[in-house]
């Protein structure tokens, strides 16, 4: 049973959107029999009010099928072809302590890891999904584990002194961002118009090493860290830029997604989840990734639930 395809990541609660990146995308396929074979033992999970099963069901599999999204840093396959992300990792230590030894990685395309996870192909989103109200119709969300800015992509030395959307509609830029990437939307609230979208964020930096297009815009962590990995002298990050929507500054925010009847083993994650921001474990689990003290949040699921 192969994986559903569809498009990319992230969302602004307007349509869907998010990342993909270096040897995670690369290593997708190579993996995808993996996260096949192991979507055909589905289990059906009824909606009977009781908070669901299925943490007693994965204690007893002692196994967990993660749906991962081939993004650095959030959930990808390392160039070692195994699992890694900031959402894995985080991942293993919750489940770990919920009783539930082993995560297995199930790979898909971005755009298909809702239907993916409502159709039983694996028992939990870890792509650090940006959680929205269009999202929260269809699925459950843990807290978040993250809060996230923009940043930009733009030549050695900032030419056209890029550092916000407006900036970007009033230069006339060329503008690129992912496939139905929330910046889309970010975008074009600025009145930017000359827009286009990439595959991920390594077309991006290479679009605007070759001139052409001025600026790629994406979350800060994962510009930061391609112009990092990719070690180009060409191209620069940005500091980290805020959207507005109708004149309000957006934070975005991701988390964990599980199956609607499924609040039993939500919020046993939520618990585990809020002991480790406590603690300040949280952050010293998703730092390799290179996420910082900035990126911790105490917002809620339930305030970016709301309409």
């Amino acid at each position: 049973m192969a994986p559903p395809q569809g498009i990319s990541r992230h969302s602004t609660g307007r349509g869907i959107r998010r990342r993909s990146l270096l040897a995670g995308a690369v290593a997708l396929g190579a993996v995808g029999a993996v996260g096949a074979t192991s979507a055909c033992s589905r289990v059906a999970t009824a909606d009977a009010g009781d908070g669901g099963h299925l943490l007693e069901q994965l204690r007893a599999k002692k196994t967990v099928r993660l749906g991962l999204a081939g993004e650095q840093p959030y959930s990808y396959i390392g160039k070692d072809g195994k699992m890694t992300g900031s959402a894995p990792a985080i991942a293993e230590r919750i489940f770990k302590e919920l009783g539930v030894e082993n995560v297995q990685p199930f790979p898909t395309e971005f755009g298909s890891l809702i239907t993916g996870l409502n159709s039983l192909q694996f028992d939990v989103v870890a792509a650090g999904m940006y959680i929205n109200p269009e999202r929260c119709e269809q699925v459950i969300f843990a807290d978040p584990e993250y809060q996230m800015l923009d940043a930009f992509i733009v030549r050695k030395g900032n030419p056209k002194n890029l550092h916000s959307y407006k900036d970007i509609a009033e230069a006339g830029a060329k503008m690129a961002t992912g496939v139905g990437y929330a910046e889309i939307d970010y975008a074009k609230e600025a009145g930017v118009k000359n827009l286009t979208t990439l595959p991920d964020q390594l077309a991006g930096l290479l679009a605007v090493e070759q001139g052409r297009v001025d600026v790629f815009v994406g979350t800060a962590v994962t510009v930061r860290n391609v112009v990092k990995e990719t070690r180009s002298g060409k191209v620069e990050a940005t500091a980290e830029v805020t959207p507005y929507v109708k004149g309000k500054p957006v934070i975005d925010v991701g988390g964990f997604a599980f199956r609607s009847p499924e609040t039993t083993l939500r919020d046993a994650f939520n618990r585990e989840l809020h002991k480790l921001k406590k603690s300040g474990e949280l952050l010293e689990i998703m730092r390799p990734f290179g996420f910082t003290k900035d990126q911790m949040t105490t917002i809620t699921a339930k305030e970016k639930c709301k309409p």
